[in-house]
C-alpha cells in the first residue's frame, strides 16, 4: 500500500507538468487552430527566468574583509550583493533564498511579452496554412530559442534550489494513518502539485466566469459569428496566446528545483505533452488536464521495480502504448469534440 501511495504521488506531480504544458498547447490550438511545436521552448524559457532572476539578485561587488584571512594570513576578498546595501544582510539572504517563488512575479510579464511577440511576429502568418507548415516553422523556432539559451547560459544544467524551508521531505504517511517514515515525499514536489492545481483552477475560472473568457470560449466554438457581433476576436486570441505562454513559463519556473534548468528541457517535455493533448482531445481543456494526470500516474506505476523487471523498458513507452490504445478506440481522445482529429 505504501508503494502504491508513493507512486500515485509521483504520478500526480509528474502529471502536473504534463497537464500545465498541455493546457497551454490546447489553449493555442483551441483558439488559433495552430499546432505550436515551440511551446516546450516556452516552458524552458520560464525555467531560465528563474536562473536570470537569481543572477540579478546575486549581482555583487568585491570588498576586502580584514576580519577574515586566507591560509597565508592575507585579508580575504568577499563578494557583497548590491541588494545588501538596500535591504541589509539578513533580508538579502532571505530574498535570494526565495528566488524561485519570486521568479513567478518576474516571469509573468516576460512570458506575456514573449507570447504576444511570437504570435504577432510569426504565428499569425500561418493561421490558414496546413498544420505541417505550422509544425515546421514552430519546431524551427523552438530550435532557435534553444540555441540562444545554450549560447548565453551554457550547455550544463544550472541548479536552482527551492527555499530552505521546503528542502527535505515530508512524512506523508502519518497524514494518511501509516506508521512514521513509511511514506516520505519531497516537500517541493507537493508544492509543485498544489501550485499546478491552483494555476489550472485559475485558468478555468478565468475562462468560465469572466466576460473576456466567455467571449474567448464563444470564439473557440464559432469564430465567425463572434466577429460579426463587432468583437475583435483576433485581439483576444492574441492575449490568449500570451496567457498560454505564461502558463507554460510558470510551469517551468516552479519546476526548476525538481529538474535543474538546461537548454534541452523543453524538447524533453514537448513530445509527451503533444501526446497528452491528443489523448485528452485536441481543443479540449478538461481533456488536456485529465490526460496529463492520467498518463503521469500511468508512467509512475510503470516505473516500479517489479514492473520494470517483468517488462524491461515499459516505463519509457507506456505513455505511447496508452495513446495508441485510446486513439484506436476513441479517435477524438478522452474528452475531444466530435469531428476534431477524426478525419
Amino acid at each position: 500500500m505504501e508503494a502504491i501511495v508513493l507512486q500515485l504521488l509521483s504520478g500526480l506531480d509528474g502529471g502536473s507538468a504534463y497537464a500545465l504544458i498541455a493546457l497551454g498547447l490546447t489553449l493555442i490550438f483551441g483558439t488559433l487552430g495552430v499546432v505550436n511545436f515551440a511551446h516546450g521552448a516556452l516552458f524552458m524559457i520560464g525555467a531560465f527566468c528563474t536562473v536570470t532572476l537569481q543572477r540579478l539578485l546575486t549581482l555583487s561587488y568585491t570588498i576586502v574583509d580584514d576580519t577574515q584571512t586566507d591560509f597565508l594570513g592575507n585579508p580575504l576578498k568577499v563578494k557583497v550583493p548590491y541588494l545588501q546595501d538596500i535591504f541589509g544582510e539578513a533580508a538579502t539572504a532571505s530574498i535570494i533564498d526565495w528566488s524561485v517563488p519570486l521568479a513567478i512575479i518576474f516571469a509573468i510579464p516576460v512570458m506575456l511579452l514573449i507570447g504576444i511577440t511570437m504570435e504577432r511576429g510569426l504565428i499569425k502568418h500561418f493561421y490558414k496554412r496546413p498544420h505541417a507548415d505550422q509544425i515546421l516553422v514552430t519546431f524551427g523556432l523552438a530550435i532557435v530559442l534553444q540555441e540562444i539559451i545554450k549560447f548565453y547560459y551554457g550547455a550544463n544544467p544550472i541548479p536552482a534550489p527551492a527555499p530552505e524551508v521546503f528542502r527535505g521531505s515530508y512524512d506523508f504517511g502519518v497524514l494518511l494513518g501509516f506508521e512514521p517514515n513509511r511514506i516520505i515525499y519531497p516537500y517541493w514536489r507537493l508544492v509543485y502539485f498544489a501550485f499546478a492545481a491552483i494555476l489550472i483552477t485559475g485558468v478555468f475560472a478565468f475562462l468560465q466566469f469572466t466576460t473576456f473568457g466567455m467571449v474567448v470560449r464563444a470564439g473557440m466554438a464559432d469564430r465567425e459569428t463572434v466577429g460579426l457581433l463587432g468583437i475583435d476576436i483576433d485581439k483576444r486570441f492574441t492575449w490568449m496566446f500570451g496567457l498560454a505562454a505564461v502558463v507554460a513559463g510558470l510551469a517551468g519556473v516552479m519546476y526548476t528545483p525538481i529538474n535543474s534548468p538546461n537548454y534541452h528541457m523543453g524538447m524533453d517535455f514537448l513530445v509527451i505533452s503533444f501526446v497528452v493533448v491528443v489523448v485528452g482531445g485536441m481543443g479540449s481543456l478538461p481533456g488536456a488536464v485529465l490526460a496529463g494526470f492520467v498518463l503521469g500516474v500511468l508512467q509512475s506505476f510503470a516505473s516500479m521495480r517489479g514492473v520494470i523487471e517483468f517488462l524491461p523498458g515499459i516505463n519509457q513507452v507506456v505513455i505511447y502504448l496508452a495513446a495508441i490504445v485510446i486513439l484506436l478506440t476513441r479517435p477524438r481522445g478522452l474528452l475531444g469534440r466530435r469531428g476534431v482529429m477524426e478525419e
